[in-house]
């Protein structure tokens, strides 16, 4: 449903995204990640219409982005950076603003209107005026203009920024509920970390504009270096130096002078099995003994900064 080739966006000498490509299939949840200023929002605005590519294509379901950015629009629902609206406006008559624009009257206009207030929870502040909201329910009205029409593409930047966290629950939820079982497709651009883990299918990573990654969450995971990891609670320190000397062990990492050890695998060992043995054999006072799938954040941090360098 959206086919991204070789987009490119260039500001004066500055490349903001730089030769991008990749597609979006139904029923996939994206996450679109990357440092500050790796290019996430200027993709987001190209493929909503908002800027011109100065290089490559883009199409959402079927409809090319430039030369029928109508039809492309009416499929897509969009939620900015910062959710900007009307804030001299009342919530309800904003809401009923925006479908009007998107063509719907009479009761069909409000049966959507208070399907989106519904969903988002925004029943409270229907009669204030935008501009006196908090930060986290102008996101709220934001997201409720998105979702209000039903698209078959919702691109969310930052969907969850301002929030406290039980409305980043509620919104987590909601974007599972709009993609579960559906042929829609949702793509949020984000760089929280817990955002990929809690909603999406797959997540794309950029820095300088360029794909750095691109596969599932536990497809990220595996290329962290915790992964497979086990981590070792105990109640007082041990020698845990014949670690080192185990199949499969590659390091030990040492914390809280030294009651808790994270020991790492070497690529493709699996050594939870050696290390719970080797501690009942010499009687660790162990607390808790775990595995690790991996680390989103030390594979995005790695990824970037080596970009960078």
């Amino acid at each position: 449903m959206i086919k991204i080739n070789s987009l490119t966006k260039r500001f004066g000498a500055h490349v903001a995204v730089d030769n991008l490509s990749f597609d979006v299939q139904p029923g996939e949840v994206l996450g679109f990640l990357g440092p500050n200023g790796a290019g996430k929002s200027t993709t987001m605005k190209m493929l909503t219409g908002f800027l011109t590519p100065d290089g490559g294509s883009a199409s959402v379901c079927g409809f090319n982005i430039q030369t029928q950015i109508l039809q492309a629009q009416q499929q897509m629902g969009y939620l900015p950076e910062g959710a900007p609206c009307y804030g001299d406006m009342r919530v309800k008559g904003f809401l009923e603003f925006i479908a009007s624009v998107r063509g719907f009257s009479g009761a069909e206009k409000q049966r959507l209107v208070a399907r989106a207030v519904e969903q988002v929870e925004l029943q409270g502040v229907l009669n204030q005026s935008i501009e006196t909201l908090s930060k986290g329910f102008k996101r709220r009205v934001g997201l409720a203009q998105a979702i209000l029409h039903d698209p078959k593409v919702l691109i969310l930047d930052e969907p969850t920024d301002g929030l406290d966290p039980n409305q980043k629950h509620q919104v987590r939820n909601l974007i599972q509920q709009l993609a579960g079982g559906s042929n829609k497709i949702v793509i949020i651009s984000t760089h929280i970390l817990e955002e990929v883990s809690a909603v999406c299918t797959r997540a794309v990573v950029i820095a300088h504009g360029r794909l750095l990654a691109d596969g599932t969450p536990d497809e990220l995971e595996a290329r962290s270096r915790y992964h497979q990891a086990v981590t070792v609670a105990l109640e007082q320190p041990v020698d845990h130096a014949p670690l080192l000397a185990l199949p499969g062990v590659l390091d030990i990492e040492s914390q809280r002078e030294g009651r808790l050890l994270t020991v790492l695998a070497q690529p493709d060992a699996v050594i939870f099995p050696v290390i719970g043995q080797y501690a009942r054999e010499h009687q660790w006072p162990v607390k808790e003994l775990s595995v690790e799938r991996g680390r989103l954040d030390e594979v995005f941090r790695r990824l970037t900064t080596e970009e960078a360098a």
